[in-house]
């Protein structure tokens, strides 16, 4: 880990999933010491003091919007279903990342991508592969 005026500062890959304090927040935003999904690439992740995540909950069952992607349980501290709310995106100091508590298969970080894309625009609602519901459809 790299130090960043006393404090060290872990080397954060995309697709990895860290515990992270998110307070302050205003008004919907979600906050707390909460699971997050780094986002940004690794090139930006190397030479960045700040990274891209998404906040992760165990509080939703299930996926409920387009961009919401659902993460199967799994040992350690993501022991419950989850869901990577990709309308949560926002940059963080690395300051603010605690420990590392696990990382996605590529097959769910390529359904995180997807999902990223509806939730900034750069695909039509319209053209996606998600149900009526508005929930991803497993292929």
């Amino acid at each position: 880990m790299a130090k960043k005026r006393g404090q060290k500062i872990p080397k954060v890959k995309r697709g990895e999933i860290y515990f992270a304090n998110l307070n302050p927040v205003v008004g919907s935003e979600q906050g707390g010491v909460r699971p997050v999904l780094i986002l940004q690439n690794d090139t930006g992740n190397k030479y960045s003091p700040t990274t891209i995540v998404a906040a992760v909950t165990s509080r939703h069952k299930r996926a409920r919007l387009p961009t919401h992607v659902p993460l199967a349980a799994r040992e350690g501290p993501l022991d419950k279903d989850s869901v990577v709310l990709l309308e949560q995106v926002r940059t963080i100091d690395k300051s603010r990342l605690k420990e590392k508590i696990g990382k996605l298969s590529p097959e769910e970080l390529a359904e995180v991508q997807d999902a990223l894309k509806l939730s900034l625009g750069f695909e039509d609602e319209n053209n996606s592969k998600h149900n009526d519901s508005g929930c991803k459809q497993k292929m």
